[in-house]
């Protein structure tokens, strides 16, 4: 997907939305587990009741391969599932040098050597240009590089600050912006940061950010457009476990329908207010 197809979806749907598929066992409904795959038909119940509302899906990649090969095979399934006209995110974090890289941008890129076709991939840059550039190198597909994210530990590292009063954050978010362009380059901002988006855009106005933790973990959906939006949206803000945990009874669709539509629905009001929609 393009940048300009991605934005054409955010103003039609009126939504910025991207429903998170972290999908657990554990915590699915209890009639699925006599399904032949219970992960993929959770996950296809989820799309069919949300695809209108929202303009992007992200498997988290942790919830398919701890189950070796049947996980990879639901991960299969549910991006074939996908709708094409939603923004695909294999949430992998992913984060080594040169050919491991390459491999790792074909696992999840290139659907005539793995199954998948991700339009995107998350990254950690840790290890500087080698791990980020053989994503960019892929045409048509997006990185999306970790950069102020809102867990417990990301201070020990992202805050760190250099003689000039640099924080280590700003660094990676310019570094990247220069290997990458606008169309080929997302960066993950934490919902739960708030103002620390205004520090963000003073680096990178133009490009999409992704941003978590909106709804179970506490982020304002008004800061983060307050202080994130640009004049093409530049945003698609992740919910899961308020969307596909809203319930765990026969009519968890419908409720994750429910708690979508609220999202979708503030957006909208978010979209009008910005003067995009």
């Amino acid at each position: 997907m393009t940048r300009a197809e991605l934005v054409r979806e955010i103003k039609a749907k009126k939504s910025f939305l991207c429903v998170g598929l972290d999908t657990d066992i554990d915590k699915i409904p209890q009639h699925l587990l006599d399904e032949e795959d219970p992960i993929f038909s959770f996950n296809k119940a989820i799309i069919k009741a949300t695809e209108d509302l929202c303009v992007a899906y992200k498997p988290n990649i942790a919830f398919y391969e701890s189950y070796g090969a049947k996980g990879w095979v639901s991960l299969q399934r549910t991006w074939e599932a996908l709708p094409k006209n939603c923004f695909s995110i294999a949430d992998a974090k992913r984060g080594d040098i040169g050919n491991t890289s390459t491999r790792y941008a074909h696992a999840f890129f290139n659907q005539a050597v793995s199954g998948l076709g991700f339009d995107s991939i998350t990254i950690a840059p840790y290890m500087g240009a080698d791990s980020v550039i053989p994503f960019l190198d892929m045409p048509e597909k997006w990185a999306i590089v970790l950069a102020l994210t809102s867990n417990v530990g990301s201070a020990d590292f992202q805050n760190l600050t250099d003689s000039a009063g640099e924080q280590l954050f700003e660094t990676v978010l310019k570094k990247v912006a220069s290997w990458g362009r606008v169309d080929n380059t997302m960066f993950v901002v934490g919902a739960t940061r708030g103002e620390a988006l205004l520090q963000v855009r003073k680096h990178v106005p133009d490009h999409f950010l992704l941003v978590p933790g909106v709804g179970a973990q506490g982020g304002s959906l008004q800061d983060v457009c307050r202080y994130g939006m640009n004049s093409d949206c530049g945003l698609l803000v992740n919910s899961t476990r308020g969307i596909i945990y809203a319930s765990n009874g026969r009519d968890f669709a419908e409720r994750a329908r429910a708690e979508a539509l609220i999202l979708q629905q503030e957006m909208a009001a978010e979209l009008e207010r910005f003067g995009i929609v």
